[in-house]
């Protein structure tokens, strides 16, 4: 379901990257806003966020979010926001879901409990249920994200069960250790397979990036992209990246292969704004 303009949802802090590992990753409030703002001028479609609190931890706290939603809604007006809703670290659907009443356009779903390299992401049933009602609850959209093939198989069965309505917004996320690998016969049955009035990104994790986004604008798609899943610019890990230099290179690409960039306005009014608020609307 797209036309030549790519979605590029941009990802610059994540769970995991620490000021030890760069000093790149935003983390308080401020960098975060301001980072997303210098993205927003680059050019992206949305931002996927992730707080932190006072040390640098993740956090599902509205006291924490707030001021990151507020900063970005005052400097990107139009931008579509999707918040972290992740089980990483916290289970219980009233921390996860805390967020959710911020109002935001869009709320991560992952569709099935997976394993990272160090760390389980859980995901039971009743959480993603119970998820989903909440996020109908306050207006706000899934962002589906699946990391293998059984996934994209139960967002089809909560379409069945008309517990999400279209459109709907998938993030494709390749290379972590447990699930897809980078592949491209993996990425071309994972986009067959996706439901009627999809709209879709491809992520990878690590070195993947790249070969991902690549991937992402020459099937006409769109990419997902930031320091939250890779903090190198280049394979041998010599380089660290910025998020402006990581999305830099990715217009650099959509150029190559003659994409434009979807606006955020244009992305939102397709149906993922948040179905409660009108202050967005960019008519």
């Amino acid at each position: 379901m797209f036309n030549n303009d790519i979605i590029i949802n941009f990802t610059p802090t994540g769970m995991i990257p620490s000021k030890k590992d760069t000093p790149h990753v935003p983390v308080s409030a401020n960098e975060i806003i301001e980072q997303v703002h210098e993205a927003y001028e680059i050019g992206i479609t949305l931002v996927h966020l992730h707080a932190r609190d006072e040390d640098g931890f993740p956090t599902y706290k509205n006291e924490f979010y707030l001021p990151i939603v507020e900063g970005i809604r005052k400097y990107c007006p139009k931008l579509v926001l999707c918040a972290s809703l992740s089980g990483r670290n916290h289970h219980e659907l009233e921390k996860r879901s805390e967020v959710l009443s911020l109002n935001p356009d869009l709320g991560s779903l992952t569709l099935s409990s997976l394993n990272f390299t160090n760390q389980a992401s859980i995901n039971a049933p009743e959480t993603i249920n119970g998820l989903i009602q909440i996020m109908n609850n306050y207006g706000v959209n899934p962002e589906l994200e699946c990391f293998d093939s059984g996934m994209i198989n139960f967002a089809k069965y909560l379409i069945n069960k008309e517990l999400i309505k279209p459109p709907f917004y998938f993030n494709l996320i390749f290379g972590n250790l447990a699930s897809t690998q980078a592949d491209a016969a993996y990425i071309g049955l994972a986009i067959r397979d996706l439901p009627p009035n999809s709209y879709w990104a491809l992520g990878g994790l690590g070195q993947y990036q790249l070969v991902m986004n690549t991937f992402g604008i020459l099937l006409g798609g769109g990419i997902r992209i930031g320091l939250e899943d890779n903090i190198w610019f280049d394979k041998g890990r010599k380089v660290l990246a910025t998020n402006a230099m990581l999305l830099h290179r990715a217009h650099s690409l959509a150029k190559i292969f003659e994409r434009e960039i979807m606006k955020p306005e244009t992305f939102g009014m397709l149906g993922f704004y948040n179905k409660l608020e009108n202050k967005k609307n960019p008519i």
